[in-house]
């Protein structure tokens, strides 16, 4: 299978998401923090939560909530799962803020 796109698999995860998203009956907010859940199951690199720090934002989800999410899984996820989703999160945020001031200059 050819493609004309120089990112052929960035383009496939974006379709995937859309498309999830478009089947989702879910609120922004409540389809963001189910999606924070499965990753701290999965144990998710810091990259996969930089993905969703903008839908984050843009659903008005606010710290509290995260860590609400955080607490009602560790029962089920594990003490260890949370604590390093916990640190990728700060990892991911740490890198969204280093780009967000790159790009104002700041």
């Amino acid at each position: 299978m050819t493609t004309s796109s120089d990112t052929p698999v960035l383009d496939t995860l974006a379709a995937m998401t859309l498309d999830s998203i478009e089947r989702c009956g879910l609120s922004p907010d409540m389809l963001i923090l189910t999606r924070i859940a499965a990753l701290v199951s999965i144990d998710a690199p810091p990259v996969s939560y930089l993905a969703h720090i903008d839908p984050a934002i843009k659903a008005n989800l606010t710290a509290g909530q995260l860590q609400d999410v955080l607490v009602a899984i560790a029962p089920i996820v594990g003490t260890a799962r949370v604590m390093s989703a916990a640190a990728h999160i700060t990892e991911a945020l740490g890198f969204a803020i280093a780009v967000a001031e790159d790009e104002t200059g700041a």
